[in-house]
């Protein structure tokens, strides 16, 4: 899911999970870097805790934005009623 969200926003996304057990429940770690298409940078361990490092190329992101340009056919003009608790 995080992957599709940095995929169709076209940014770096972090997911962050925790590891390890409290109270019965397993975490399961594995947190990540993903960058504009979706590809993992660096992922996490899933037994340990573990601080990832990742050098992120914020120009990817333009050049990603204007090759791939799925916010550029969006439809504001459409937006209006969604923000609406109730239509007219």
């Amino acid at each position: 899911m995080q992957r599709g969200h940095a995929i169709a926003n076209g940014v770096f996304v972090a997911a962050v999970n925790r590891v390890g057990r409290e109270d019965g429940i397993r975490f399961w770690g594995q947190s990540f870097v993903a960058d504009p298409f979706g590809r993992v940078l660096a992922r996490a361990a899933s037994d340990r805790e573990e601080t990832l490092l990742v050098d992120c190329d914020l120009d990817a992101i333009e050049a990603v934005r204007r090759n791939w340009p799925f916010l550029r056919d969006r439809r504001i003009d459409a937006y209006a009623e969604i923000t609406k608790r109730v239509r007219d």
